[in-house]
Protein backbone atom coordinates (compact mmCIF):
# COMPACT_ATOMS: atom_id res chain seq x y z
CA UNK A 1 0.00 0.00 0.00
CA UNK A 2 2.78 2.39 0.85
CA UNK A 3 4.92 1.84 -2.16
CA UNK A 4 1.35 2.85 -3.96
CA UNK A 5 1.07 5.89 -2.45
CA UNK A 6 4.80 6.76 -3.16
CA UNK A 7 4.42 5.55 -6.86
CA UNK A 8 0.76 7.72 -7.07
CA UNK A 9 3.10 10.83 -5.28
CA UNK A 10 6.06 10.44 -7.43
CA UNK A 11 3.23 10.39 -10.83
CA UNK A 12 2.12 13.71 -9.41
CA UNK A 13 4.86 15.33 -8.83
CA UNK A 14 6.15 14.25 -12.48
CA UNK A 15 3.52 15.62 -13.39
CA UNK A 16 3.84 19.02 -11.99
CA UNK A 17 7.30 19.61 -12.65
CA UNK A 18 5.91 18.56 -16.43
CA UNK A 19 4.00 21.86 -16.08
CA UNK A 20 6.20 23.87 -14.43
CA UNK A 21 8.66 23.42 -17.29
CA UNK A 22 6.06 24.54 -20.08
CA UNK A 23 5.37 27.48 -18.22
CA UNK A 24 8.87 28.25 -18.12
CA UNK A 25 9.28 27.38 -22.04
CA UNK A 26 6.14 29.48 -22.62
CA UNK A 27 7.26 32.23 -20.83
CA UNK A 28 10.50 32.43 -21.74
CA UNK A 29 9.46 32.21 -25.66
CA UNK A 30 6.66 34.80 -24.79
CA UNK A 31 9.72 37.63 -23.49
CA UNK A 32 11.59 36.95 -26.63
CA UNK A 33 8.09 38.07 -28.66
CA UNK A 34 8.57 41.84 -28.36
CA UNK A 35 7.62 44.82 -31.52
CA UNK A 36 9.50 47.71 -31.04
CA UNK A 37 7.57 51.25 -32.13
CA UNK A 38 8.16 54.89 -32.16
CA UNK A 39 5.34 56.87 -31.50
CA UNK A 40 4.94 60.64 -32.77
CA UNK A 41 3.37 64.01 -31.68
CA UNK A 42 3.63 67.11 -32.98
CA UNK A 43 2.37 70.60 -32.89
CA UNK A 44 2.74 74.10 -34.21
CA UNK A 45 3.00 77.01 -31.67
CA UNK A 46 3.28 80.32 -31.63
CA UNK A 47 6.59 81.83 -30.13
CA UNK A 48 6.07 83.62 -26.52
CA UNK A 49 9.41 85.14 -26.83
CA UNK A 50 11.30 87.69 -28.88
CA UNK A 51 14.53 89.37 -28.66
CA UNK A 52 15.12 92.27 -30.89
CA UNK A 53 18.81 93.91 -30.99
CA UNK A 54 18.50 97.02 -32.29
CA UNK A 55 21.78 98.20 -33.85
CA UNK A 56 23.28 101.80 -34.10
CA UNK A 57 26.62 103.38 -35.80
CA UNK A 58 28.64 106.47 -35.51
CA UNK A 59 31.42 107.46 -37.22
CA UNK A 60 33.86 110.38 -36.75
CA UNK A 61 36.76 112.05 -34.99
CA UNK A 62 35.48 113.34 -31.97
CA UNK A 63 35.22 110.77 -29.33
CA UNK A 64 33.53 112.54 -26.80
CA UNK A 65 31.13 113.98 -29.41
CA UNK A 66 30.48 110.57 -30.51
CA UNK A 67 29.82 109.30 -27.22
CA UNK A 68 27.22 112.63 -27.07
CA UNK A 69 25.64 111.36 -30.75
CA UNK A 70 25.15 107.42 -29.48
CA UNK A 71 23.54 108.65 -26.42
CA UNK A 72 21.12 110.74 -27.96
CA UNK A 73 20.45 108.06 -30.08
CA UNK A 74 19.73 105.71 -27.69
CA UNK A 75 17.19 107.92 -26.18
CA UNK A 76 15.48 108.25 -29.64
CA UNK A 77 15.16 104.99 -30.15
CA UNK A 78 14.03 104.13 -26.44
CA UNK A 79 11.56 106.74 -26.52
CA UNK A 80 10.33 105.05 -29.94
CA UNK A 81 9.83 102.00 -28.22
CA UNK A 82 8.24 103.23 -24.94
CA UNK A 83 5.97 104.92 -27.17
CA UNK A 84 4.84 101.85 -28.53
CA UNK A 85 4.29 99.87 -25.37
CA UNK A 86 7.20 98.34 -24.62
CA UNK A 87 8.06 98.54 -21.34
CA UNK A 88 10.92 99.37 -19.37
CA UNK A 89 11.94 96.81 -18.05
CA UNK A 90 11.88 94.55 -21.30
CA UNK A 91 14.81 96.91 -22.75
CA UNK A 92 18.57 96.69 -21.70
CA UNK A 93 21.24 99.00 -23.05
CA UNK A 94 24.58 97.64 -23.87
CA UNK A 95 27.68 99.47 -23.56
CA UNK A 96 29.09 100.66 -26.91
CA UNK A 97 31.34 98.78 -28.63
CA UNK A 98 34.60 101.17 -30.41
CA UNK A 99 37.19 100.67 -33.04
CA UNK A 100 39.94 102.38 -33.74
CA UNK A 101 39.69 102.37 -37.23
CA UNK A 102 43.64 103.48 -37.43
CA UNK A 103 44.42 100.95 -34.76
CA UNK A 104 43.43 98.34 -37.15
CA UNK A 105 46.45 96.38 -38.06
CA UNK A 106 45.46 94.77 -40.86
CA UNK A 107 42.99 97.11 -42.45
CA UNK A 108 43.08 99.90 -45.05
CA UNK A 109 44.85 102.89 -43.31
CA UNK A 110 42.84 105.77 -45.11
CA UNK A 111 39.91 105.96 -43.53
CA UNK A 112 37.77 109.00 -43.68
CA UNK A 113 37.15 108.52 -39.79
CA UNK A 114 38.73 107.36 -37.19
CA UNK A 115 36.19 105.83 -34.78
CA UNK A 116 33.43 103.36 -35.38
CA UNK A 117 31.02 102.98 -32.24
CA UNK A 118 28.20 100.53 -32.29
CA UNK A 119 25.18 100.42 -29.81
CA UNK A 120 22.74 97.96 -29.02
CA UNK A 121 19.72 98.08 -27.27
CA UNK A 122 17.99 94.80 -27.00
CA UNK A 123 14.13 94.28 -26.48
CA UNK A 124 13.31 90.95 -25.09
CA UNK A 125 10.05 90.53 -24.18
CA UNK A 126 6.96 87.79 -24.39
CA UNK A 127 4.43 90.37 -26.31
CA UNK A 128 5.62 88.53 -29.34
CA UNK A 129 2.59 90.17 -31.34
CA UNK A 130 3.51 93.93 -30.05
CA UNK A 131 7.17 93.36 -30.95
CA UNK A 132 6.81 92.19 -34.51
CA UNK A 133 4.21 95.21 -35.50
CA UNK A 134 7.10 97.77 -34.21
CA UNK A 135 9.91 95.67 -36.05
CA UNK A 136 7.71 96.45 -39.05
CA UNK A 137 7.61 99.63 -38.66
CA UNK A 138 11.01 100.87 -37.53
CA UNK A 139 11.23 102.93 -40.56
CA UNK A 140 9.78 105.62 -38.41
CA UNK A 141 12.75 106.07 -36.71
CA UNK A 142 14.50 107.07 -39.92
CA UNK A 143 12.24 110.44 -39.59
CA UNK A 144 14.38 111.11 -36.14
CA UNK A 145 17.65 110.74 -37.84
CA UNK A 146 18.27 107.66 -36.70
CA UNK A 147 19.54 104.07 -38.98
CA UNK A 148 19.25 100.89 -37.48
CA UNK A 149 21.69 98.97 -39.18
CA UNK A 150 22.30 95.27 -39.91
CA UNK A 151 24.76 93.51 -37.43
CA UNK A 152 25.44 90.63 -39.51
CA UNK A 153 24.99 86.83 -38.44
CA UNK A 154 24.15 86.26 -34.80
CA UNK A 155 22.31 90.01 -34.53
CA UNK A 156 19.03 89.16 -35.87
CA UNK A 157 15.49 89.08 -34.28
CA UNK A 158 14.79 85.65 -32.62
CA UNK A 159 11.65 83.75 -31.34
CA UNK A 160 12.15 81.55 -28.79
CA UNK A 161 9.18 78.75 -27.27
CA UNK A 162 10.09 79.00 -23.45
CA UNK A 163 6.68 77.03 -22.47
CA UNK A 164 7.22 73.82 -23.55
CA UNK A 165 8.07 72.01 -20.36
CA UNK A 166 3.90 73.09 -19.70
CA UNK A 167 3.02 70.95 -22.48
CA UNK A 168 5.71 67.95 -22.53
CA UNK A 169 3.37 65.47 -20.82
CA UNK A 170 0.67 65.89 -22.67
CA UNK A 171 3.07 65.34 -26.19
CA UNK A 172 4.22 62.35 -24.51
CA UNK A 173 0.79 61.08 -23.63
CA UNK A 174 -0.14 61.33 -26.83
CA UNK A 175 3.08 59.99 -28.44
CA UNK A 176 2.76 57.09 -26.32
CA UNK A 177 -0.99 56.76 -27.75
CA UNK A 178 0.19 56.67 -31.28
CA UNK A 179 3.25 54.04 -30.21
CA UNK A 180 0.44 51.94 -28.99
CA UNK A 181 -1.50 51.84 -31.85
CA UNK A 182 0.94 51.30 -34.13
CA UNK A 183 1.76 48.54 -32.02
CA UNK A 184 -1.60 46.87 -31.99
CA UNK A 185 -1.65 46.88 -36.02
CA UNK A 186 1.61 44.90 -35.66
CA UNK A 187 -0.13 42.62 -33.35
CA UNK A 188 -3.25 41.83 -35.14
CA UNK A 189 -1.36 41.44 -38.57
CA UNK A 190 0.96 38.84 -36.96
CA UNK A 191 -1.88 36.98 -35.12
CA UNK A 192 -0.97 37.73 -32.11
CA UNK A 193 -2.58 40.13 -28.91
CA UNK A 194 -0.46 43.38 -27.50
CA UNK A 195 0.95 42.65 -24.02
CA UNK A 196 2.26 45.22 -21.71
CA UNK A 197 4.87 47.82 -21.69
CA UNK A 198 8.62 46.20 -21.70
CA UNK A 199 10.73 49.43 -21.94
CA UNK A 200 10.36 53.23 -22.95
CA UNK A 201 12.55 55.91 -23.64
CA UNK A 202 12.09 58.81 -21.85
CA UNK A 203 11.48 60.84 -25.25
CA UNK A 204 13.45 62.98 -27.48
CA UNK A 205 11.99 66.34 -28.26
CA UNK A 206 12.48 69.29 -30.77
CA UNK A 207 11.41 72.73 -31.17
CA UNK A 208 12.17 74.25 -35.13
CA UNK A 209 10.82 76.88 -37.29
CA UNK A 210 8.28 75.91 -39.15
CA UNK A 211 10.09 77.38 -41.87
CA UNK A 212 12.43 80.42 -42.88
CA UNK A 213 9.82 82.79 -43.72
CA UNK A 214 8.00 82.79 -40.68
CA UNK A 215 10.11 81.78 -37.58
CA UNK A 216 7.57 83.60 -35.64
CA UNK A 217 5.52 79.88 -35.60
CA UNK A 218 7.75 76.92 -33.95
CA UNK A 219 6.89 73.20 -34.45
CA UNK A 220 7.44 70.94 -31.50
CA UNK A 221 8.00 67.66 -32.32
CA UNK A 222 8.37 64.26 -30.09
CA UNK A 223 9.56 60.79 -30.29
CA UNK A 224 9.30 58.47 -28.07
CA UNK A 225 10.59 54.67 -28.59
CA UNK A 226 8.22 51.41 -26.78
CA UNK A 227 8.48 47.99 -26.84
CA UNK A 228 5.43 45.87 -25.95
CA UNK A 229 5.12 42.06 -24.94
CA UNK A 230 2.74 40.21 -27.56
CA UNK A 231 1.06 36.88 -26.83
CA UNK A 232 -0.70 34.66 -28.41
Amino acid sequence: MNRIKEAAILAVGIVVLGLCIKWGIDGFTDKDRTVTVKGLAEKEVAADKVTWPILTKELGDDLPALYTKINTTNEKVKAFLRQNGVKDSEISVNAPVVVDLQAERYGVQNHRYRYNITSTITVTSSNVKLVRGIIARQGELLKQGVAVVDGGYGTGVTYEYVSFQKMKPQMMQEAIKNAETTAEQFAENSNSRLGKIMSASQGQFSIDDRDANTPYIKKVRGVITVTYSLKD
